[in-house]
């Protein structure tokens, strides 16, 4: 459909409520024209509104780059600062229907500095509209948005190979992207991935064929959006975070939240973890009242047959599967701020709907997104992904991110600024590491690990090599301080004493030092739990 063909549409109709919703996101490098694409999209099905259309017509002249024809990405770019300068820089969700099928898509941005807006835009969706320009083919961002949304856990993608009229839609062109794509595809995990030649700015193959392209004998970009199914790989477990303590009057206590995954009953087994108490469901009560079941995505209130510590952050579990809470997570995070994330520094965590303290421990790599190999790393710069050891300060329910996406997903947030600094998903949950031989091999290591530990200098359940690792570096360290401060003072036996007291006194400080910022964090967690449990807040 010509540019110039363009007309005042009539309102759209509702969609029909029937009918099954997809979640998409477009992404991409910068410029590779995912607004347009998307405008396109809202256009040539009917969901623009008459206001809407003469605003773009108004607009385009204003703020358009296509000359005299409607810039359809103006659609979708509403902020000042994005027309100004022809980008997206927040994320903007656009609702719209077909006969088969309703939508939510999110455009996204393509600068690298809002990287982390195109991850939040990601985290929702079904399927990833990933573009390509035709001229520039496969760029370090497009790459980058891949590994995201793989992380992430999308499994389907279209990768939509555009400006295909600004290379004489050239089927050597678009060959030459499809193949380098598929080179990335071996280590990004995706189980469909459809590759299309279009021009968003032109229409060919967005919501039908186009004669621009005879080679090409797929569907257009609207027919694999109707027609897509996708799955979520998530386990059937049941799961519900607790967002509320629901207390009206004194003969009613109830739980809240939304079901994360799985169906619940009435008169199943539950366990409230990581207190690891049970009952049975008395009642379960749903928006439109009392139900016998509720599944994943119902807001739910349970209530139980016994009186048993329950309150936000708690996650609610079916008996059969019941865990036990953790404190160790290993995580794929990306980086979000440009203060890095680093191991050591104190942290918040917010998982689910529980909030504690927390720390990175170490980093066993990161990855480089232009080949998706791996490095060491010390820390995280902005927009950067690697693979971490997280601890948290108390036990908290987690799962893999790949078993249920709200109870495996997590964002470390600075105490002090509230910036959230890192988004991640968690790859496994670790159990408590088992005692090896090496510390029965060195039982003066294990005697003084375990003193260590017990003025807390060591974490709670630290493992053994972390034991041993950091018992034989404060020897040395006090040996060292001992030697210096012997030399200075020509005696064996101050540096002696001063090795000792440094052995001694420097674990004990530190020990202090973190279980008074732990509490600290855990005052500050508590409080912002009791804000949003209060009137009903966090639901």
């Amino acid at each position: 459909m010509a540019e110039a063909a363009l007309k005042i549409v009539p309102a759209p109709e509702a969609a029909p409520a029937a009918k099954s919703l997809l979640r998409f996101i477009t992404c991409g490098s910068v410029d590779d024209g995912k607004s347009t694409l998307l405008g396109r999209l809202l256009w040539e099905t009917n969901s623009v509104f008459e206001d809407q259309a003469e605003a773009l017509e108004r607009d385009s002249k204003r703020f358009g780059t296509t000359g005299d024809v409607p810039d359809l990405a103006l659609l979708v770019d509403g902020l000042a600062a994005e027309r100004e300068q022809g980008i997206t820089i927040d994320v903007a969700y656009r609702y719209f229907g077909t006969p088969k099928r309703a939508f939510i898509a999110a455009d996204t941005p393509g600068h690298e500095q809002y990287t982390r807006n195109m991850a939040t835009g990601a985290s929702t969706a079904d399927v990833a509209i990933i573009l390509v320009d035709a001229r520039k083919g496969i760029l370090p961002q497009t790459r980058r948005h891949s590994y995201i949304v793989s992380m992430i856990g999308v499994r389907d993608v279209i990768i939509a190979v555009n400006k295909m009229d600004l290379v004489d839609y050239s089927e050597e062109v678009f060959r030459k992207i499809e193949a380098d794509y598929a080179a990335l595809v071996p280590t990004l995990g995706f189980t469909n991935i459809h590759v299309l030649p279009l021009s968003a700015r032109a229409g060919d193959n967005v919501t039908g064929p186009s004669e621009k392209t005879p080679w090409y004998k797929g569907p257009s970009l609207l027919h694999l959006l109707e027609t897509m199914e996708t799955r979520t790989g998530e386990d059937a477990k049941f799961r519900l975070p607790v967002q509320w303590v629901n207390r009206p009057h004194l003969d009613f206590r109830g739980f809240s939240g939304t079901i994360a995954s799985g169906e619940i009953r009435v008169g199943d087994a539950i366990t409230v973890l990581p207190r690891g108490q049970s009952s049975r469901v008395s009642g379960i009560l749903l928006p439109s009242g009392e139900a016998q079941a509720a599944q994943g995505g119902d807001a739910a209130t349970l209530t139980f047959t016994d009186e048993i510590d329950c309150s936000r952050g708690d996650v609610i579990v079916s008996s059969a599967s019941a865990g036990k809470g953790t404190r160790h997570v290993n995580v794929r995070l990306l980086a979000l701020t440009e203060t890095p994330a680093q191991p050591g520094k104190a942290y918040l965590v917010k998982l689910g709907t529980a909030m504690t303290g927390a720390r990175i421990e170490s980093f066993e790599y990161a990855v480089d997104v232009h080949d998706y190999s791996t490095k060491p790393a010390s820390a995280l710069p902005m927009n950067g992904i690697g693979l971490a050891r997280v601890y948290f300060e108390t036990p908290l329910y987690a799962s893999r991110y790949k078993d249920c996406r709200i109870t495996g997903s997590l964002l470390l947030i600075d105490p002090v600024t509230n910036e959230a600094v890192a988004l991640g998903v968690i790859e496994s949950v670790q159990a408590e590491v088992a005692q090896t031989g090496t510390e029965e091999d060195l039982p003066v290591l294990r005697h003084l690990g375990r003193a260590f530990s017990g003025i807390g200098a060591l974490p709670d359940g630290a493992s053994q090599p972390d034991v041993i690792r950091y018992t034989v570096w404060r020897l040395w360290s006090g040996a060292l301080v001992g030697l210096v401060a012997g030399l200075f003072a020509q005696s064996f036996l101050a540096g002696a004493l001063v090795a000792l007291a440094d052995i001694i006194l420097r674990p004990i400080l530190r020990g202090t030092h973190d279980r008074l910022f732990s509490r600290w964090q855990a005052y500050r967690a508590q409080r912002e739990q009791e804000k949003l449990s209060v009137d009903g807040g966090g639901i």
